[in-house]
């Protein structure tokens, strides 16, 4: 959809200080925050993503928060954003977003769909939102609703952005690294990065309940052949390769999916000529997140695993289809390697001795 056609912009066009304008960037003065958006106390930051795309956001919302250490930060975002906002130092509040129609990847709204904008954003009274979405041509009319004093965040040329803000809004990159991506508009506020790190909290609670699921000998690798889009996803008979592979040089393999992926993990299992523990269905996010932090490798695709594995620190090998290579983590390519693989056997063996490397690393 247009954003200039979009349907908020008839609210938009009755708030103050909002009106129609085309994308204008601008600079802001010495980049100094100080001078330019002073004694903040409640910033929006809105992200309605799935949760391997909200751990990219996470360096931005450590600047965030040490920039304006006094001021109260809400997450706007899916119901499964909720729990990694309890646990993050750099987030206070967590605010759920109810969908809207035709936000690409996002429900649409079921209740009165401005009701959330009306009654609820706008009683926030926040200083400024952060909009940390998309390039913004379906979510800038969306978030100027909030009723915020200021906005900023990403939009291209032809994009509508609210006129009193035009100067705090930067071009969407379109290549490279996600979290480099995001953090290209506080780099243009002027807010000091506090490192590339994602941030994903876990705690003793999470790795007391799958301890017991895990392979006793503590040396395993995590072979994860799921991926929410199917385009994603390399072949099960690759990732049965790789896992036999591990499992003949003496790791023990953990295959893991959720309870949609059931029937995949199974489908790598059957063509597999060595055992595999299977843990389909049988983690949540956080279990997930603790079987990988003692993991020696992890096999995935690049997809929410691989962004886990590199918030974690556990080394992994990435089966990353074309064009997807530099947008998502991990940014170490020694402790993470991505590849292109195809479907012949040169491609898993390829993927496996690298995966038995990073494991023979994690030893010494």
């Amino acid at each position: 959809m247009n954003s200039m056609n979009h349907p908020l912009l008839r609210l938009a066009d009755s708030t103050p200080a909002l009106g129609r304008g085309k994308f204008r960037p601008g600079k802001y003065t010495d980049h100094r925050t100080s001078a330019v958006l002073p004694q903040l106390r409640r910033i929006g930051v809105f992200r309605a993503r799935r949760f391997g795309d909200l751990l990219c956001a996470t360096p931005v919302l450590r600047a965030l928060a040490a920039a304006w250490p006094k001021a109260r930060i809400t997450l706007i975002g899916l119901p499964e954003a909720e729990g990694l906002a309890q646990r993050l130092s750099s987030v206070d509040d967590f605010e759920l977003f109810p969908g809207w129609p035709g936000l690409p990847g996002v429900p649409s709204a079921k209740a009165d769909e401005y009701s959330f904008f009306q009654r609820r954003m706008r009683s926030r009274r926040f200083d400024l939102v952060v909009q940390l979405h998309d390039s913004g041509r379906n979510t800038n009319a969306l978030v100027a609703n909030f009723g915020a004093r200021r906005n900023a965040g990403f939009a291209d040329p032809d994009d509508w952005v609210p006129e009193a803000d035009a100067l705090r809004f930067v071009p969407w990159p379109g290549q490279g690294s996600e979290v480099l991506g995001l953090l290209a508009l506080t780099d243009y506020m002027g807010l000091p990065r506090r490192g590339l790190k994602l941030d994903l909290p876990l705690n003793a609670d999470d790795r007391a309940r799958v301890r017991p699921l895990l392979p006793a000998s503590r040396r395993y690798a995590i072979v994860h052949p799921g991926a929410r889009l199917a385009v994603r996803r390399w072949s099960a008979g690759g990732f049965a390769a790789v896992a036999d592979r591990l499992a003949q040089a003496g790791l023990e393999v953990v295959l893991t999916g959720s309870e949609d992926e059931r029937a995949l993990v199974a489908s790598v299992a059957a063509q597999m000529r060595h055992p595999a523990l299977d843990l389909s269905g049988r983690t949540d996010i956080w279990m997930l997140g603790a079987a990988l932090a003692s993991a020696s490798v992890a096999v995935c695709n690049n997809t929410t695993v691989s962004m886990m594995a590199a918030a974690l620190g556990t080394r992994s090998v990435v089966a990353s289809q074309a064009g997807e290579v530099d947008r998502g983590p991990p940014l170490d390519p020694q402790r993470h390697r991505v590849f292109t693989p195809g479907n012949d056997a040169h491609a898993a063996e390829l993927l496996a001795q690298a995966a038995l490397a990073l494991a023979d690393e994690e030893l010494a």
